[in-house]
């Protein structure tokens, strides 16, 4: 099966850049390109892409905006938007957590790298590094605005034990292989679990699954170390 993904950045290097090396890939191609969010936007639903990789900064309409008009949308649950990011920009990474957007990558991201966020991504999966997961969350997602609460404690209730278990491991930053070592069952069973916990809390993937375990006090954030900013 072939992954459709979309390019959306505002500098048309990159965008030929990547387009030459997602089209080397035998299970990808570009059907689109978008200079700004707003186009990304209407390219979206006009082509339903499997990944749009979406540059944050852009003129006019911004990905941040775009991502959330992208993931808000039920006619666009079939694509997954993938955030072109410094890392440094922690404020903006988080606004795009919480719109939906299920991994991040910096524009210095290898050859190899890109690649394999965009199948993470596609998959269903979300690209958090567990460093990236800790600062955005220490940072951000501990006290969110009320009114970007995807949970409340209360949620937790319809979840197993170990579905919180699991969920909590998730929200720390660990890979399935990690959480199935350290809880000695297979990496099947603990993706059965991070399903289970997103279909029962409405998480759209596992990217905002890490936000209700923060969010629902499943997992608190430590405060960053003194010195950070």
């Amino acid at each position: 099966m072939t992954i459709r993904v979309l390019l959306a950045d505002d500098q048309a290097l990159l965008r030929a850049t990547f387009r030459i090396l997602i089209e080397s890939c035998e299970d990808m191609e570009v059907v689109a390109e978008a200079t700004d969010g707003a186009e990304a936007v209407g390219l979206t639903r006009t082509h339903r892409p499997d990944v749009v990789i979406m540059d944050i900064r852009m003129p006019g309409t911004d990905g941040l905006a775009a991502t959330s008009a992208i993931c808000s949308d039920p006619e666009l649950s079939g694509t997954r938007v993938l955030i072109l990011t410094t890392f440094e920009i922690d404020e903006y990474v988080a606004q795009a957590l919480r719109a939906g957007a299920s991994g991040f990558l910096g524009k210095d991201v290898t050859a190899d790298g890109l690649i394999d966020g965009v199948r993470t991504v596609a998959a269903g999966e979300s690209l958090l590094s567990p460093l990236a997961t800790r600062a955005l969350i220490t940072r951000f997602l501990a006290s969110p605005e009320q009114s970007s609460r995807l949970a409340s404690p209360e949620d937790l209730a319809s979840l197993t034990a170990r579905e919180r278990e699991v969920m909590a491991r998730v929200a720390e930053g660990h890979s399935n292989d990690e959480i199935a070592e350290k809880l000695f069952v297979s990496p099947l069973t603990v993706r059965t679990h991070v399903h289970r916990a997103m279909t029962k809390l409405g998480a759209r993937d596992r990217a905002q699954l890490v936000v209700v375990a923060y969010q629902s006090g499943l997992v608190r954030a430590a405060p960053p170390p003194s010195g950070e900013r």
